[in-house]
Protein backbone atom coordinates (compact mmCIF):
# COMPACT_ATOMS: atom_id res chain seq x y z
CA UNK A 1 0.00 0.00 0.00
CA UNK A 2 2.82 2.36 0.80
CA UNK A 3 4.54 1.75 -2.57
CA UNK A 4 1.33 2.24 -4.54
CA UNK A 5 0.59 5.53 -2.78
CA UNK A 6 4.11 6.78 -3.41
CA UNK A 7 3.89 6.01 -7.12
CA UNK A 8 0.55 7.81 -7.40
CA UNK A 9 2.00 10.84 -5.63
CA UNK A 10 4.95 10.94 -8.02
CA UNK A 11 2.69 10.72 -11.08
CA UNK A 12 0.52 13.58 -9.78
CA UNK A 13 3.61 15.73 -9.15
CA UNK A 14 4.87 15.08 -12.68
CA UNK A 15 1.51 16.07 -14.19
CA UNK A 16 1.40 19.27 -12.12
CA UNK A 17 4.95 20.26 -13.18
CA UNK A 18 4.11 19.59 -16.85
CA UNK A 19 0.99 21.79 -16.57
CA UNK A 20 3.07 24.57 -14.95
CA UNK A 21 5.68 24.45 -17.75
CA UNK A 22 2.96 24.51 -20.42
CA UNK A 23 1.22 27.46 -18.84
CA UNK A 24 4.51 29.39 -18.51
CA UNK A 25 5.38 28.87 -22.19
CA UNK A 26 1.86 29.87 -23.23
CA UNK A 27 2.16 33.12 -21.30
CA UNK A 28 5.51 33.89 -22.91
CA UNK A 29 4.14 33.28 -26.39
CA UNK A 30 1.08 35.47 -25.76
CA UNK A 31 3.32 38.33 -24.57
CA UNK A 32 5.55 38.04 -27.64
CA UNK A 33 2.47 38.04 -29.93
CA UNK A 34 1.08 41.12 -28.21
CA UNK A 35 4.38 42.95 -28.66
CA UNK A 36 4.47 42.11 -32.38
CA UNK A 37 0.87 43.33 -32.80
CA UNK A 38 1.69 46.66 -31.12
CA UNK A 39 4.72 47.20 -33.34
CA UNK A 40 2.67 46.42 -36.44
CA UNK A 41 -0.08 48.86 -35.50
CA UNK A 42 2.32 51.76 -34.77
CA UNK A 43 4.35 51.23 -38.03
CA UNK A 44 7.60 51.85 -36.15
CA UNK A 45 9.25 48.55 -37.03
CA UNK A 46 10.84 47.99 -40.41
CA UNK A 47 9.96 45.21 -42.81
CA UNK A 48 13.00 43.23 -41.73
CA UNK A 49 12.06 43.58 -38.05
CA UNK A 50 8.50 42.38 -38.68
CA UNK A 51 9.79 39.38 -40.56
CA UNK A 52 12.14 38.53 -37.73
CA UNK A 53 9.36 38.99 -35.13
CA UNK A 54 6.93 36.82 -37.03
CA UNK A 55 9.61 34.19 -37.58
CA UNK A 56 10.44 34.33 -33.88
CA UNK A 57 6.78 33.87 -32.97
CA UNK A 58 6.46 30.94 -35.36
CA UNK A 59 9.60 29.31 -33.91
CA UNK A 60 8.29 29.74 -30.36
CA UNK A 61 4.92 28.27 -31.27
CA UNK A 62 6.65 25.32 -32.88
CA UNK A 63 8.77 25.00 -29.77
CA UNK A 64 5.70 24.79 -27.56
CA UNK A 65 4.14 22.17 -29.80
CA UNK A 66 7.30 20.13 -29.95
CA UNK A 67 7.70 20.16 -26.17
CA UNK A 68 4.19 18.77 -25.67
CA UNK A 69 3.72 16.52 -28.69
CA UNK A 70 6.82 15.63 -30.80
CA UNK A 71 10.38 16.00 -29.33
CA UNK A 72 12.04 15.10 -32.67
CA UNK A 73 10.38 18.00 -34.50
CA UNK A 74 12.60 20.57 -32.75
CA UNK A 75 15.83 18.83 -33.81
CA UNK A 76 14.65 18.70 -37.44
CA UNK A 77 13.90 22.44 -37.43
CA UNK A 78 17.36 23.22 -36.01
CA UNK A 79 19.05 21.06 -38.67
CA UNK A 80 17.17 22.78 -41.49
CA UNK A 81 17.94 26.27 -40.19
CA UNK A 82 21.67 25.45 -39.80
CA UNK A 83 21.87 24.01 -43.32
CA UNK A 84 20.17 27.08 -44.75
CA UNK A 85 22.52 29.45 -42.90
CA UNK A 86 25.74 27.62 -43.98
CA UNK A 87 27.33 29.25 -47.05
CA UNK A 88 27.64 27.20 -50.19
CA UNK A 89 31.16 26.00 -50.96
CA UNK A 90 32.62 27.19 -54.24
CA UNK A 91 33.56 24.55 -56.79
CA UNK A 92 37.12 25.83 -57.48
CA UNK A 93 39.12 22.65 -56.82
CA UNK A 94 42.27 22.30 -54.72
CA UNK A 95 44.42 25.42 -54.16
CA UNK A 96 47.74 25.69 -56.01
CA UNK A 97 50.83 25.96 -53.79
CA UNK A 98 54.00 27.47 -55.25
CA UNK A 99 57.50 26.63 -54.02
CA UNK A 100 58.93 29.63 -52.16
CA UNK A 101 61.59 30.18 -49.52
CA UNK A 102 59.12 30.11 -46.66
CA UNK A 103 57.80 26.62 -47.53
CA UNK A 104 61.07 25.08 -48.75
CA UNK A 105 61.90 21.98 -46.70
CA UNK A 106 63.47 18.53 -46.97
CA UNK A 107 61.44 15.50 -47.89
CA UNK A 108 59.88 13.67 -44.96
CA UNK A 109 62.46 11.32 -43.49
CA UNK A 110 65.43 12.92 -45.26
CA UNK A 111 66.92 14.26 -42.06
CA UNK A 112 67.08 12.04 -39.01
CA UNK A 113 67.43 13.76 -35.68
CA UNK A 114 70.22 12.49 -33.47
CA UNK A 115 69.34 10.89 -30.20
CA UNK A 116 69.63 13.28 -27.27
CA UNK A 117 71.45 11.50 -24.49
CA UNK A 118 71.29 12.24 -20.78
CA UNK A 119 67.56 13.03 -20.73
CA UNK A 120 66.36 10.61 -18.07
CA UNK A 121 65.93 6.86 -17.75
CA UNK A 122 62.83 6.88 -19.97
CA UNK A 123 64.91 7.81 -23.02
CA UNK A 124 67.03 4.62 -22.77
CA UNK A 125 70.13 6.82 -22.92
CA UNK A 126 70.00 8.59 -19.58
CA UNK A 127 72.53 8.99 -16.80
CA UNK A 128 75.60 7.24 -18.28
CA UNK A 129 74.34 7.84 -21.84
CA UNK A 130 75.09 4.28 -22.93
CA UNK A 131 78.79 4.43 -22.03
CA UNK A 132 78.63 2.40 -18.84
CA UNK A 133 80.29 3.19 -15.53
CA UNK A 134 83.78 4.69 -15.38
CA UNK A 135 86.76 3.68 -17.46
CA UNK A 136 88.68 5.37 -20.28
CA UNK A 137 85.92 4.79 -22.82
CA UNK A 138 83.36 6.59 -20.66
CA UNK A 139 85.41 9.80 -20.49
CA UNK A 140 85.47 12.62 -22.98
CA UNK A 141 88.05 12.42 -25.74
CA UNK A 142 86.87 9.50 -27.92
CA UNK A 143 88.53 6.76 -25.87
CA UNK A 144 91.51 4.87 -27.28
CA UNK A 145 92.92 4.77 -30.80
CA UNK A 146 91.53 2.06 -33.13
CA UNK A 147 95.00 0.46 -33.40
CA UNK A 148 95.45 0.26 -29.62
CA UNK A 149 96.16 -3.30 -28.46
CA UNK A 150 96.10 -2.94 -24.70
CA UNK A 151 99.63 -1.66 -24.30
CA UNK A 152 101.57 -4.16 -26.39
CA UNK A 153 103.45 -3.11 -29.53
CA UNK A 154 101.05 -2.17 -32.28
CA UNK A 155 100.74 -4.35 -35.35
CA UNK A 156 102.04 -1.81 -37.84
CA UNK A 157 105.10 -1.25 -35.67
CA UNK A 158 105.86 -4.97 -35.56
CA UNK A 159 106.19 -5.05 -39.36
CA UNK A 160 109.67 -4.50 -40.89
CA UNK A 161 110.45 -1.40 -42.93
CA UNK A 162 110.54 -2.45 -46.56
CA UNK A 163 111.29 -0.81 -49.86
CA UNK A 164 111.02 2.98 -49.89
CA UNK A 165 109.18 3.31 -46.63
CA UNK A 166 112.21 4.84 -44.91
CA UNK A 167 112.77 7.45 -47.67
CA UNK A 168 109.16 8.06 -48.64
CA UNK A 169 109.30 11.73 -47.62
CA UNK A 170 112.20 12.25 -50.06
CA UNK A 171 110.31 10.82 -53.03
CA UNK A 172 110.12 13.14 -56.04
CA UNK A 173 106.70 13.69 -57.59
CA UNK A 174 107.60 14.43 -61.21
CA UNK A 175 105.14 15.22 -64.01
CA UNK A 176 105.93 13.22 -67.16
CA UNK A 177 106.17 15.34 -70.31
CA UNK A 178 106.89 13.79 -73.71
CA UNK A 179 108.80 15.59 -76.45
CA UNK A 180 106.03 14.73 -78.91
CA UNK A 181 103.53 16.77 -76.85
CA UNK A 182 105.95 19.69 -76.68
CA UNK A 183 106.31 19.64 -80.47
CA UNK A 184 102.52 19.56 -80.90
CA UNK A 185 102.03 22.66 -78.73
CA UNK A 186 104.81 24.49 -80.57
CA UNK A 187 103.24 23.61 -83.92
CA UNK A 188 99.82 24.86 -82.76
CA UNK A 189 101.39 28.13 -81.62
CA UNK A 190 100.29 27.69 -78.02
CA UNK A 191 103.78 27.17 -76.58
CA UNK A 192 105.77 30.39 -76.89
CA UNK A 193 108.99 31.05 -74.90
CA UNK A 194 108.87 33.99 -72.48
CA UNK A 195 112.60 34.54 -72.33
CA UNK A 196 114.49 36.45 -74.99
CA UNK A 197 116.94 33.58 -75.66
CA UNK A 198 114.05 31.30 -76.69
CA UNK A 199 114.40 28.73 -73.88
CA UNK A 200 111.23 26.87 -72.85
CA UNK A 201 110.78 26.45 -69.11
CA UNK A 202 108.14 25.01 -66.81
CA UNK A 203 106.51 28.44 -66.55
CA UNK A 204 105.93 28.39 -70.32
CA UNK A 205 104.38 24.92 -70.07
CA UNK A 206 101.97 26.16 -67.42
CA UNK A 207 101.03 29.28 -69.41
CA UNK A 208 100.36 27.09 -72.46
CA UNK A 209 97.86 25.03 -70.45
CA UNK A 210 99.77 21.75 -70.55
CA UNK A 211 99.25 21.29 -66.77
CA UNK A 212 98.35 23.57 -63.84
CA UNK A 213 101.01 25.11 -61.62
CA UNK A 214 99.47 23.48 -58.53
CA UNK A 215 100.25 20.02 -59.91
CA UNK A 216 104.00 20.65 -60.01
CA UNK A 217 105.31 19.33 -56.69
CA UNK A 218 108.94 18.46 -57.50
CA UNK A 219 109.29 19.35 -61.16
CA UNK A 220 108.88 17.93 -64.67
CA UNK A 221 110.66 15.02 -66.33
CA UNK A 222 111.13 15.14 -70.10
CA UNK A 223 110.54 11.78 -71.79
CA UNK A 224 111.23 10.55 -75.31
CA UNK A 225 107.74 9.41 -76.38
CA UNK A 226 106.86 10.92 -79.77
CA UNK A 227 110.45 11.69 -80.66
CA UNK A 228 109.83 10.87 -84.31
CA UNK A 229 107.59 13.96 -84.58
CA UNK A 230 110.23 16.44 -83.36
CA UNK A 231 111.15 18.81 -86.20
CA UNK A 232 111.90 22.18 -84.59
CA UNK A 233 114.99 23.43 -82.82
CA UNK A 234 113.85 23.27 -79.19
CA UNK A 235 115.72 24.76 -76.23
CA UNK A 236 114.38 23.35 -72.94
CA UNK A 237 115.25 23.66 -69.26
CA UNK A 238 113.69 21.05 -66.96
CA UNK A 239 114.74 19.40 -63.67
CA UNK A 240 114.94 15.90 -65.18
CA UNK A 241 115.27 14.45 -68.69
CA UNK A 242 115.72 10.97 -70.15
CA UNK A 243 118.53 10.03 -72.50
CA UNK A 244 116.12 9.38 -75.39
CA UNK A 245 114.53 12.84 -75.00
CA UNK A 246 117.93 14.54 -74.96
CA UNK A 247 119.05 12.65 -78.08
CA UNK A 248 115.81 13.41 -79.97
CA UNK A 249 115.99 17.17 -79.32
CA UNK A 250 119.72 17.55 -79.97
CA UNK A 251 119.34 15.61 -83.23
CA UNK A 252 117.29 18.57 -84.57
CA UNK A 253 119.75 21.19 -83.34
CA UNK A 254 118.11 21.87 -79.99
CA UNK A 255 119.51 21.68 -76.48
CA UNK A 256 118.35 20.36 -73.11
CA UNK A 257 119.59 21.51 -69.70
CA UNK A 258 118.63 19.87 -66.42
CA UNK A 259 118.31 22.42 -63.60
CA UNK A 260 117.69 21.77 -59.91
CA UNK A 261 114.73 23.49 -58.20
CA UNK A 262 114.04 23.24 -54.51
CA UNK A 263 110.59 24.23 -53.15
CA UNK A 264 111.45 27.92 -52.82
CA UNK A 265 113.11 28.12 -56.21
CA UNK A 266 110.16 26.33 -57.80
CA UNK A 267 107.76 28.85 -56.28
CA UNK A 268 109.90 31.77 -57.44
CA UNK A 269 110.05 30.32 -60.95
CA UNK A 270 106.34 29.60 -61.36
CA UNK A 271 104.91 32.55 -59.38
CA UNK A 272 107.39 35.43 -59.31
CA UNK A 273 104.57 37.92 -58.65
CA UNK A 274 104.33 36.51 -55.11
CA UNK A 275 107.67 38.13 -54.23
CA UNK A 276 108.47 41.83 -53.57
CA UNK A 277 108.90 44.16 -56.50
CA UNK A 278 112.32 45.63 -57.23
CA UNK A 279 112.81 49.37 -56.80
CA UNK A 280 112.91 51.34 -60.03
CA UNK A 281 116.60 52.10 -59.64
CA UNK A 282 117.45 48.36 -59.47
CA UNK A 283 115.31 47.32 -62.41
CA UNK A 284 116.81 46.54 -65.78
CA UNK A 285 115.63 48.73 -68.67
CA UNK A 286 112.35 47.38 -69.93
CA UNK A 287 112.52 46.01 -73.43
CA UNK A 288 111.52 43.03 -75.48
CA UNK A 289 113.72 40.69 -73.41
CA UNK A 290 112.37 41.72 -69.97
CA UNK A 291 110.40 39.06 -68.13
CA UNK A 292 108.33 38.89 -64.97
CA UNK A 293 111.33 37.52 -63.08
CA UNK A 294 113.32 40.70 -63.79
CA UNK A 295 110.76 42.86 -61.95
CA UNK A 296 110.82 41.06 -58.59
CA UNK A 297 113.35 40.34 -55.86
CA UNK A 298 113.78 36.58 -56.10
CA UNK A 299 115.79 34.42 -53.68
CA UNK A 300 119.16 33.04 -54.72
CA UNK A 301 119.03 29.56 -56.18
CA UNK A 302 120.08 26.81 -53.78
CA UNK A 303 122.60 24.20 -54.84
CA UNK A 304 121.35 20.60 -55.13
CA UNK A 305 121.78 18.32 -52.09
CA UNK A 306 124.55 15.71 -52.11
CA UNK A 307 122.04 13.07 -53.16
CA UNK A 308 121.45 14.79 -56.51
CA UNK A 309 124.82 16.50 -56.97
CA UNK A 310 126.13 13.64 -59.11
CA UNK A 311 123.16 13.95 -61.45
CA UNK A 312 123.50 17.71 -62.07
CA UNK A 313 127.28 17.48 -62.59
CA UNK A 314 127.02 14.69 -65.19
CA UNK A 315 127.37 15.72 -68.83
CA UNK A 316 125.28 12.81 -70.10
CA UNK A 317 122.38 14.13 -68.01
CA UNK A 318 123.16 17.66 -69.26
CA UNK A 319 123.46 18.92 -65.69
CA UNK A 320 123.76 22.68 -65.38
CA UNK A 321 126.77 22.39 -63.02
CA UNK A 322 128.93 20.54 -65.56
CA UNK A 323 131.64 22.82 -67.03
CA UNK A 324 131.15 21.48 -70.54
CA UNK A 325 127.43 22.19 -70.41
CA UNK A 326 128.10 25.74 -69.21
CA UNK A 327 130.52 26.28 -72.10
CA UNK A 328 128.05 25.00 -74.69
CA UNK A 329 125.35 27.27 -73.30
CA UNK A 330 127.62 30.30 -73.69
CA UNK A 331 128.35 29.32 -77.28
CA UNK A 332 124.62 29.20 -78.00
CA UNK A 333 124.02 32.59 -76.35
CA UNK A 334 121.85 31.26 -73.52
CA UNK A 335 121.53 33.05 -70.18
CA UNK A 336 123.56 31.90 -67.21
CA UNK A 337 121.73 29.95 -64.53
CA UNK A 338 122.29 31.76 -61.26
Amino acid sequence: MMSTGASLAMRCAARVSAKNITSTMTRSLSSIAATCTTLNNNNTASRRGLDSSSSLASHMSLLSLSSTKSPSLLSNIRTQSTAAAAPQKSQLGEPITFLTLNNLADNPGAVKRARRVGRGIGSSKGKTCGRGHKGQKSRAGKGVHPTFEGGQTKFYKRLPKMGRMKNAKFKLELIPLNVGKVQDYVTMGRLVPERSDGVLTMRDFVKAGMFPASSIKSGVKLLGDGKTFVKDKLLIEVPWASASAIAAIEAKGGYVTTVHYNRLALRAHLKPHKFPTKPKAARAPEGEGATEHDKHLLPKRARPPPKYMQYYTDYEKRGYLNPRVQLERKQRGLKDIL
